[in-house]
């Protein structure tokens, strides 16, 4: 799809050829804004790259990618999964890596920058390597071990750690990239495109679903999915939005504490054991926000036991590893269960613990 880039902050417009993802006027970050409607085919042949109508024109190599498997509770016929550790690196991050590093590729870029508390990093380098682009990951020291040894075991990454959070890495990512010139990625424009996908696979697969539990870091994939309902319903795809529930730990809740409180975001030191949503300030927390309001969803936290019930509950029914931040979304289920109306579909974001 012909597309814009538009600064969140100041309004800035850029054209495609833009070699970035930030906004030179104000350093504030980026929207695509498509030229015209997007569209969906009206039959899938079951390919990720189905969705090239939504997606920003580029060019792709089709690696094989999404397209998850989803499958319904075996107790609770109302629960459905989405099961994004089917991914080439077990998390719904693949989505946002396969586009955000093409487009470092088209506009020219030997290496990216990126920081990240650890699926992010591992995605990013994998798509890097078989791009041929080097890559520099900026991680927490709390950063799981295991997940930042094979990451630069395998794919090559240079990894630097240090004392910050996931925000602190964030902004030492973009002063390396201010300082070398490397393309930025991470929670950015061109991924939150990718991310989307999962509520178009989600209602072309089950059309009649009233809720899509959304798991909450950075808030790109919170933004992503609402994007995506909110253009489904522009096209006449569906008639109604499904509601959107959002979920962080209890330990760690910028974004559902301003939420319920009906305020900006505002920064909160991670503590939670969850650490794909250990993010202390989500990226697009704000806009999320105004999206999640018009959309009618609500956004809950959970607790870490709630969590570690859930996962161990998903290996001991069906053998499969989830990360704690994926069961953050059967656990908020489990929490709201009583109030819920029809179908809902909790996103099992990753894999990699």
């Amino acid at each position: 799809m012909k597309y814009n880039l538009v600064c969140t902050n100041c309004g800035h417009r850029y054209g495609p050829s833009h070699k970035s993802q930030v906004c030179t006027a104000c350093g504030s970050f980026l929207e695509v804004v498509y030229k015209s409607a997007p569209k969906v085919l009206s039959q899938m042949r079951g390919s990720f790259w189905d969705f090239s109508g939504v997606l920003p024109d580029g060019k792709y190599r089709r690696y094989e990618v999404g397209m998850t498997k989803m499958f319904t509770d075996a107790e609770d016929k109302k629960l459905l999964y989405k099961l994004e550790t089917e991914n080439p690196t077990h998390s719904f991050k693949d989505r946002g890596s396969i586009i955000e590093v093409a487009k470092a590729k088209e506009y020219g870029f030997d290496e990216v920058a990126c920081a990240s508390t650890g699926n992010m990093a591992y995605s990013v380098a994998y798509y890097s390597k078989l791009y041929g682009i080097k890559s520099r990951i900026f991680v927490s020291r709390e950063a799981n071990r295991d997940k930042i040894e094979e990451i630069r075991s395998t794919h090559d990454a240079v990894i630097t750690r240090g004392k910050w959070d996931f925000t602190g890495a964030q902004k030492e990512a973009l002063k390396y990239s201010a300082k070398t010139g490397a393309f930025i990625t991470g929670d950015y424009c061109y991924r939150k495109e990718g991310q989307k996908t999962i509520a178009y696979e989600i209602i072309s697969s089950a059309k009649d679903v009233s809720n899509i539990i959304v798991p909450v870091g950075n808030a790109t994939l919170l933004s992503g999915t609402l994007k995506a309902l909110n253009e489904m319903e522009a096209a006449g795809s569906i008639k109604r939005q499904p509601k959107v529930i959002a979920v962080q730990s209890e330990r760690c809740n910028p974004f559902a504490k301003s939420f319920n409180l009906n305020g900006k975001v505002s920064y909160i030191a991670p503590a939670t054991s969850a650490d794909a949503i250990a993010v202390g300030y989500p990226t697009f927390g704000d806009m999320a926000a105004e999206q999640l309001r018009l959309n009618g969803g609500t956004a809950v936290s959970v607790s870490e036991a709630s969590m570690a019930k859930a996962q161990r509950r998903m290996n001991e029914d069906y053998g499969i590893t989830i990360e704690l931040a994926s069961a953050a979304t059967i656990a908020a289920y489990d929490l709201l269960k009583p109030h819920l109306r029809g179908k809902s579909v909790a996103i099992i974001s990753g894999g990699n613990v």
